[in-house]
């Protein structure tokens, strides 16, 4: 037996970093070889969940007299595109002398490596090499400072409670909704998720509030106000008896009536003027959700092809931390590596010169914060941020963001100063609000600040500057315009907007108990499987995509109303993944998490056996580019008023 060290990774891109600074530069069978010690390698998961015929034959026909099936005792096979990988694992486990886990560090990384310790019989000791960067001196720092395999162990169970769940669920669900499709003429697969079918729901419901929309119309004015020789843009504020909750004017005639008034009046005086200084901190750095739902939002990109870039930059040009967090908070040891990270950021990025009087190391922002740390911190940029001219198109922008947010920790607070002026013009009542930015602050820092783009500039305009205003004074009116509107219904999901919702489903629980018990949950998934439960609603042809909007198949509206409301209640995944943090901590042991997922899933299949099921949805679920009255009773033609201007306004209840 050869006595050594094998260090255990989770991609072969992770082993050569790792490799290369322990010295182990000979490469070997599936491993690279130092001075007594290995580098091996996974490929992800190199074992699976064995299918429900690796329990019994008979399992290989699908038939619900069979259902539920439950293992007594769970199976892992080995995936045969990755056996080759996998027998070198074996082999280098049987000769090693110690084991060092360095697999991604979290709960699935630690799954993928510990399944690999049980399946092959390791017995020997365990320590665990937790990573947060791939560079160098990252790789040495935690090298230095090796945890007890112990500490981590109950991550293992974590994700082997969330893997048997998921089984459970989808191989019983996936197969009763399967045949009940059937029975009724359905021939395809309907398949059920733990995740995958709450998330589907989200999409059902906003999709079903869209095309349940009915328009109201409303009014609204805008008074263009000279004051010596500045224009301004004050607005209408109707009285209460005639608007609704969100102060929109429902009454036609009273806003002709007031526009009518204004229209003839020479000037509007300034009755209160209130000005008040605005402090804005600087925003957190990014967590992989709000990663993924900012680039969705300005860059375009799908919430998978936010992480593949992120995983990029992170694993091939190692200029981030890890990608997969899910806290945007950092740890107060890391505050002394900021001077040596600004640095390197100002020396690979000329760019960044112009922020060089305004950053300020020493600077301890919101984000310093240890008590708040979770298993990962925020993702920032590494000290080896060199040869960005390697990052080109989408993943120098994403590396942007994830700077930008970093910089802005060492930046004074954004500040401006909002005015807000009312006036009485001919009785009626307007009010005029301004900016003036006083300090850019941390705003300095942004894509578009360094680097402005004057198109994008033309398509949002910045908010209006008031001039010199007093009270008591007079100011003319140069234009009054009366704008016939109608309310917007929601609109579509993107998938940077599911991802937030995802994450934030507590918000969509109506029961009071449940909503105030998933306050601080992780909400529905984790950061590093959102991505791909939405991509695989996609590829089963569940939702579907037009530009950015999501939208869901008549099939998707079809499940969605056949499977138990508890299996499609975004509120259960959420109270499941509580469950499992709480075997994560030790509160609950991984045998009575599957025994009572077990004891759950077989009532939901006696439940749902004797259903009749129609596969069959909505012609066209809320016809994207469609106006707002769409399959609607449409509104009667109004004639538009004297001067007035048609205009579609998004409802602020949206």
């Amino acid at each position: 037996m050869v006595v050594m060290r094998l260090y255990l990774c989770e991609k072969p891109s992770q082993a050569k970093d790792i490799a290369a600074v322990l010295g182990a530069k000979r490469r070997g069978d599936g491993c690279w070889l130092g001075t007594d010690v290995t580098v091996t390698w996974c490929i992800g998961h190199l074992l699976e969940t064995a299918p429900p015929d690796a329990y019994d034959a008979r399992y290989k026909r699908w038939v619900l007299a069979d259902l539920p099936i439950i293992p007594d005792k769970w199976k892992m096979t080995v995936k045969p595109r990755t056996a080759s990988q996998y027998k070198a694992v074996k082999r280098l486990l049987g000769e090693a002398a110690e084991l060092i886990i360095a697999t991604d560090a979290d709960r699935e990384g630690e799954m993928i490596a510990r399944e690999l310790v049980e399946h092959c019989r390791y017995r020997g000791p365990i320590r665990r090499l937790w990573l947060s960067a791939l560079d160098d001196a990252s790789i040495r720092k935690a090298l230095a400072a090796l945890k007890p395999g112990t500490e981590t162990f109950s991550l293992y169970h974590s994700a082997l409670g969330r893997s048997r769940a998921d089984w459970l669920i989808g191989m019983n669900m996936s197969r009763l909704f399967t045949l009940l499709g059937r029975q009724s003429g359905y021939q395809g697969v309907l398949p059920v998720g733990r995740v995958q079918t709450p998330t589907l729901r989200l999409v059902v419901d906003r999709d079903r509030s869209i095309a349940d929309f009915i328009p109201v119309a409303y009014w609204a004015i805008d008074v263009q106000l000279l004051h010596h020789g500045i224009p301004f843009t004050a607005q209408w504020r109707a009285d209460a008896d005639v608007c609704d909750d969100q102060d929109r004017c429902l009454n036609q005639t009273r806003a002709q009536q007031a526009a009518a008034a204004m229209t003839g009046a020479a000037s509007a005086r300034v009755i209160k003027l209130r000005t008040e200084r605005m402090r804005e901190v600087a925003p957190l750095p990014f967590d992989l959700g709000t990663l993924q739902e900012v680039c969705s939002k300005k860059l375009g990109l799908g919430a998978q092809e936010t992480l593949d870039i992120a995983q990029a930059l992170y694993e091939t040009h190692k200029v981030i931390t890890y990608p997969r967090s899910d806290c945007g908070y950092l740890p107060l040891s890391q505050h002394s590596e900021a001077p040596g990270i600004l640095a390197a950021l100002r020396q690979a990025d000329p760019a960044l010169n112009a922020l060089h009087d305004h950053l300020e190391p020493q600077r301890r922002s919101r984000a310093w914060n240890d008590a708040k740390v979770s298993a990962h911190h925020g993702i920032i940029p590494t000290a080896a941020a060199k040869n960005l001219e390697r990052l080109a198109g989408k993943q120098r922008a994403v590396y942007t963001l994830i700077r930008a947010r970093y910089l802005a920790q060492f930046l004074p607070n954004h500040e401006y100063d909002r005015t807000q002026a009312d006036f009485d013009c001919a009785g009626e009542a307007l009010r005029a609000v301004g900016k003036q930015i006083v300090e850019p602050g941390w705003k300095r820092a942004l894509p578009e600040a360094l680097a402005p783009n004057p198109n994008k500039a033309r398509e949002v305009p910045a908010p209006q500057t008031l001039p010199n205003l007093r009270e008591g004074i007079d100011c003319a009116v140069a234009n009054v315009q009366l704008k016939d509107l109608w309310t917007q219904p929601p609109k579509p999901f993107t998938e940077g907007d599911l991802i937030k919702a995802m994450k934030n489903v507590a918000r969509l629980v109506e029961d009071p108990l449940l909503k105030q018990k998933l306050k601080d949950t992780t909400g529905i998934g984790t950061e590093a499987t959102r991505a791909s439960i939405i991509q695989g609603l996609l590829d089963r042809g569940y939702l579907i995509k037009n530009g950015k909007a999501l939208s869901a198949t008549p099939a998707a509206f079809s499940l969605i109303d056949a499977v138990p409301r508890a299996i499609a209640d975004p509120g259960t995944t959420a109270i499941w993944e509580q469950a499992l943090d709480m075997v994560q901590s030790g509160e609950m042991s991984l045998e009575e998490f599957v025994t009572k997922q077990a004891a759950w899933m077989s009532k939901q299949v006696a439940r749902c056996a004797g259903l009749s099921l129609t596969i069959s949805g909505p012609a066209s679920p809320a016809g994207r580019g469609a106006t707002p009255w769409k399959n609607k009773r449409k509104p009667a033609k109004r004639k538009a008023s004297t001067g007035a201007k048609r205009t579609a306004k998004p409802s602020s209840k949206a």
